[in-house]
C-alpha cells in the first residue's frame, strides 16, 4: 500500500498559498490506475478547515515528461474562464513529495458513476448533465491553445501503439480499416481535456460541479472530446448514449448553442469509434504495465480481460447484426460449482475460488474503505473470471453448448469473429451484454 505524502513537507509548501497550517490525515481516494489522489485538510492557527487533493505520480513510476505541466495550465486556463473546475493551488516535482503532481483545493460532491446515474438524489442532476457538459466543452474549446501542448495525429498513434503489441486483435483492425476509409475533414484544433467522461465529473443534486483529472489534455479536433464522452463505456450499463444519460442529439445541440462547432452525427460517430478503439489500447497498455513486471497490480491485470468489451463495442458500431446474432448463441456460465473430479481432494480449485472471493465480498470489502475496498472487489471480479472460465472451458470439454460450438460453421466471416469475442466476454464480464 502506498506511503501518504509527508504532512509537515506540505504544511511547508501550503503556507505561500494559504498561510501557516497544519494538515490532518490524509485520505487515499479510490479508482485511477495511473495516479494516486490524497483528500485531506489544511487547518489554520483559528481552527479553520481547508478541503485539498493531491494527487501525484506514484513513487518510483513517474508519468511522462511535461504531463504535469499541461496539466496544470489547462486547469489554470478552464478556471480562469470561469468552467467549472478545481482550482489549482501548485504543482511540484517529483522530488519534493515523492512523485511529481498537484495540490487543489477540494470540490465536494458525488464521483462514483453509477450513484449519480441511479440514485434519487441525483434526478435533477441527470435532466440538465447533458446540456452541462455540452457548455463545458464549447467554452474550454474556446480558450487560446497553448503553444507547448502537444497535437498528436490520433490513428498514427493507435496505429504504432497496436503495432507494438503485434496487431494483438482482428477487431481492432478492422475498426481501424473503417476510420482511415471514413476520416471526416480536419477542424481548426481547440484546447482539449482527452479523457472527458463520466467518472472524471463531480456532481451535486443540482448538476456538474467540476470536471477532474486532466493529464491526457492535449489539442486537437473539438469532435474528440465529444465523441470520448459517448464512447459506452463510459455509460456504466445505462442505455443512453451520451454518458448513460442522454441522447447525442442533444449533446450536440447543447454544444451548438453555447458556441461550439456545427458537429455533425457522422462525426461524431467517427469519434466515438476512434474512442472505443483508443480504450481498448488503453487497456491493453495498463495489463502490460503489470505482465511485465513493472508495476504489479490486481487492477491493471484485471485491466487487460476487459480489451473484449472493447472488442464487444466496436462490433456493436461496425456490424451490429453479427453482434446481436453472436449474443443470442453465447456460451452461457451457469454461476454454480465447477463439476470436477478431484485429484488433489476436496475444496476443489473452484471451491476455493468461490471461498476466497466470498471472504474478500464479505470480509474485506464491508471492514475497509478507500483503495483497499476498491482493489478488494476488483480482486472478487477477477476470481469470478477464472471461475467463469474454468466452467465454459469444463463444458466445452464435455461437449457443451453445441450451438455456439456450430455458428461459426454457419456465419460468415463476421459473424465468426463476433463468435469468438462474444465467448470471451461471456467468461470476462457476462453483465455487459445488458440481457443476464
Amino acid at each position: 500500500m502506498a506511503d501518504a505524502p509527508d504532512r509537515n513537507d506540505v504544511a511547508r509548501s501550503l503556507r505561500r498559498w494559504i498561510g501557516p497550517v497544519t494538515v490532518g490525515e490524509f485520505t487515499r481516494l479510490s479508482g485511477g490506475a495511473s495516479r494516486e489522489t490524497w483528500s485531506f485538510d489544511a487547518i489554520g492557527a483559528d481552527g479553520t478547515r481547508t478541503g485539498l487533493i493531491l494527487r501525484r505520480d506514484p513513487p518510483g513510476r513517474p508519468g511522462e515528461p511535461g504531463v504535469v505541466d499541461r496539466e496544470a495550465a489547462a486547469l489554470s486556463i478552464a478556471h480562469g474562464a470561469g468552467l467549472p473546475v478545481p482550482e489549482m493551488l501548485f504543482s511540484f516535482t517529483e522530488a519534493a513529495f515523492g512523485g511529481a503532481g498537484m495540490i487543489m483545493r477540494r470540490v465536494e460532491g458525488e464521483t462514483i458513476a453509477r450513484r449519480i446515474l441511479r440514485d434519487d438524489e441525483y434526478a435533477v442532476a441527470r435532466d440538465v448533465l447533458v446540456g452541462q457538459l455540452g457548455q463545458f466543452a464549447a467554452g474550454l474549446h474556446a480558450q487560446i491553445v497553448p503553444t507547448f501542448f502537444p497535437r498528436p495525429d490520433p490513428l498514427a498513434v493507435l496505429r504504432e501503439q497496436l503495432d507494438a503489441f503485434g496487431r494483438p486483435s482482428e477487431v481492432f483492425e478492422l475498426a481501424m480499416a473503417e476510420l482511415a476509409a471514413s476520416q471526416p475533414p480536419a477542424r481548426e484544433p481547440v484546447l482539449l481535456h482527452g479523457d472527458f467522461r463520466l467518472g472524471n465529473l463531480i456532481v451535486g443534486p443540482e448538476g456538474l460541479r467540476a470536471v477532474l483529472d486532466w493529464e491526457l489534455t492535449h489539442v486537437g479536433d473539438p469532435a474528440e472530446d465529444l465523441g470520448w464522452l459517448c464512447v459506452k463505456a463510459w455509460r456504466f450499463g445505462a442505455a443512453p448514449a451520451v454518458a448513460g444519460l442522454g441522447s447525442r442529439e442533444e449533446l450536440l445541440a447543447a454544444y451548438r448553442t453555447a458556441g461550439g462547432a456545427d458537429i455533425s452525427p457522422a462525426e461524431l460517430r467517427w469519434w466515438e469509434i476512434l474512442g472505443t478503439l483508443r480504450w481498448g489500447v488503453i487497456c491493453l497498455t495498463q495489463a502490460s504495465v503489470h505482465l511485465s513486471g513493472a508495476h504489479r497490480s490486481v487492477e491493471l491485470a484485471a485491466i487487460g480481460r476487459r480489451v473484449c468489451e472493447q472488442e464487444w463495442d466496436l462490433l456493436l458500431l461496425l456490424d451490429p447484426e453479427a453482434a446481436d446474432q453472436a449474443a443470442r448463441v453465447r456460451p452461457r456460465p451457469t454461476g454454480g460449482p465447477v463439476r470436477e473430479p478431484a485429484p488433489f481432494g476436496r475444496p476443489t480449485a473452484s471451491e476455493l475460488l468461490d471461498a476466497v472471493r466470498e471472504f474478500l465480498i464479505d470480509g474485506v470489502m464491508p471492514a475497509t474503505t478507500g483503495q483497499l475496498a476498491f482493489h478488494a472487489r476488483v480482486a472478487a471480479n477477477a476470481l469470478a473470471i477464472v471461475a467463469r472460465e474454468l466452467e465454459l472451458d469444463q463444458g466445452l470439454a464435455a461437449g457443451g453448448d453445441a450451438a455456439a460450438r456450430g455458428s461459426a460453421a454457419r456465419g460468415s466471416a463476421g459473424r465468426d469473429l463476433a463468435d469468438q469475442v462474444a465467448a470471451r466476454l461471456a467468461v470476462a464480464n457476462p453483465r455487459y451484454f445488458g440481457d443476464s
